[in-house]
């Protein structure tokens, strides 16, 4: 059964993984403690009284010399009991040297002490009979050779006593690298995973908010990648089906209302044609009656036709299928014409339509045709949204930037304004603002359109707007250099 290597599965295992570098540089330093420990104990309870009990013997060897010599001059026997109790002491701390000491190089140097020791006191069964003796008992060459052997010996135990404390501190600074090693180690392990896992949600999610804000603000979006195989990977990958399938969705209701409206043009401009021909009496005569609804009827059906063939550019922009053909036209009178075509509009509900042209550029390069209708649909969409006796002021000015100069188009209004979370959605298509749904007739397609347009010039539009204090809907455009001519 494969493991899946989901998120918390990545936390534990990256949890043990620290865990486990922690706990093993516990163990090593425990370990390292309780041999610094044991070596500790050695030095003290054994290579200490080697060195002490060694001390002894020297101090009883030269003792037995002196008091063999003083019982030799005076012959008093206090001095032979005084050699006893020297040679008592040499005996007693010759054995327990003997116990406590360990072979150096597969020899015990107080061994040879020991068997010399036994050949010139223990003769026999009677284990005494040097006090039965005459002296000498110990020759000096002996006591001089045995005190140099002792110290020979002393010596190297002590050779070996500085040997382990050398060792114990080398244990011990290597026990203090290690600590800091494995501590340093562990939190170097979290931190890293921090940052690795901090970095693996994050992408995704930048990601995933970058589809989402393409989705909501285009309404449709490119696949995200998909960087991993846990959770994060199988939300973005339902997030990529999701875009696919509104995709595909957009694409069938797209295609589908060309298709109708299409198909519904044909009859729409015969049925249209027919009201004409009856309005101007080619069939026959009509009475005054007959005339106001025909013309109502004419009007209706102007009005249907203009949605259609909204509907069949929003089709066709959204296809690549327009053309965009720049010329040099004049600012001034390419503002001027857009607004007189809209001043009667704006005269039946008392408001004003104001220019601002800024000096500097007296001409630029567009396509007159579709770029006015995008001034059309803001000066249109202003005059709806005000509110009687109002102004609208159409600026336009240079900017400067970075690449080439911009000249910047704006409609600014006093109306209701747009919240602000609406204000990414007023250019997608079938969009109206939630205020004016039931208050104004319109099916959303002018900015989803003007946006097409905008964009094949090589431009930007964009909206600044506060709820009850107006809009302001704004264009860019460059000013010099080339334009497209493929469409968007």
């Amino acid at each position: 059964m494969k493991i899946k290597s989901g998120i918390l599965f990545k936390l534990l295992a990256w949890y043990f993984l620290a865990c486990l570098i922690f706990y093993a540089t516990i163990l090593i330093l425990f370990a390292q403690i309780k041999h610094l420990a044991r070596t500790t104990e050695n030095i003290v309870n054994r290579n200490y009284l080697i060195s002490t009990s060694s001390k002894a013997m020297v101090d009883a060897l030269w003792s037995m010399a002196e008091n063999q010599k003083k019982f030799e001059l005076l012959k008093t026997e206090e001095y032979r009991k005084y050699f006893e109790e020297g040679l008592k002491q040499y005996e007693d701390g010759l054995y327990n040297i003997l116990w406590l000491s360990a072979p150096n190089n597969g020899k015990n140097p107080w061994e040879a002490l020991s068997k010399e020791f036994q050949a010139q006191f223990e003769s026999g069964k009677d284990k005494d009979a040097y006090a039965h003796a005459n002296p000498p008992w110990i020759t000096d060459e002996m006591v001089t050779q045995w005190a140099a052997e002792i110290q020979k010996a002393r010596a190297a135990n002590e050779q070996q006593i500085e040997e382990m404390v050398r060792s114990l501190n080398t244990r011990g600074r290597r026990a203090d690298e290690l600590g800091v090693v494995g501590v340093l180690a562990s939190l170097v392990i979290g931190l890293l995973g921090i940052i690795v896992f901090s970095f693996g949600m994050v992408r995704p999610l930048r990601e995933l908010r970058r589809g989402i804000k393409s989705l909501s603000s285009s309404g449709i979006t490119a696949p995200i990648r998909i960087h991993s195989s846990d959770e994060f990977g199988e939300l973005a990958g339902a997030f990529n089906d999701m875009a696919a399938r509104l995709t595909e969705e957009e694409r069938m209701r797209s295609d589908f209302i060309s298709m109708l409206s299409h198909e519904i043009r044909t009859p729409l401009t015969s049925i249209r044609e027919s009201v004409n021909l009856i309005c101007e009496e080619v069939m026959g005569g009509i009475n005054e009656k007959q005339r106001r609804f025909l013309l109502i009827a004419s009007r209706e059906l102007e009005r249907i036709t203009l949605l259609l063939n909204h509907l069949m550019q929003i089709s066709r922009l959204e296809a690549g299928a327009v053309e965009i053909h720049p010329r040099v036209i004049d600012l001034e009178e390419f503002v001027e014409g857009a607004i007189s075509r809209l001043v009667p509009a704006a005269e039946a509900k008392g408001i004003a339509i104001r220019s601002e042209v800024s000096g500097g550029v007296s001409e630029f390069t567009c396509d007159p045709e579709n770029l006015q209708q995008v001034l059309l649909n803001l000066l249109g969409n202003a005059i709806k949204f005000s509110p009687e006796g109002s102004e609208i002021i159409v600026s336009v000015r240079q900017e400067k930037s970075v690449k080439t100069p911009l000249l910047v188009f704006a409609v600014i209004d006093k109306g209701p304004g747009i919240p602000d979370s609406e204000q990414t959605l007023v250019f997608n298509k079938y969009y109206r603002a939630s205020g004016v749904r039931d208050q104004v007739d319109g099916v959303g397609l002018g900015l989803s359109i003007s946006k097409y347009i905008v964009e094949a010039h090589g431009g930007e539009i964009g909206l600044r707007s506060k709820p009850g204090e107006g809009s302001t809907f704004s264009f860019t455009l460059p000013l010099y250099g080339e334009r497209s001519n493929n469409g968007v």
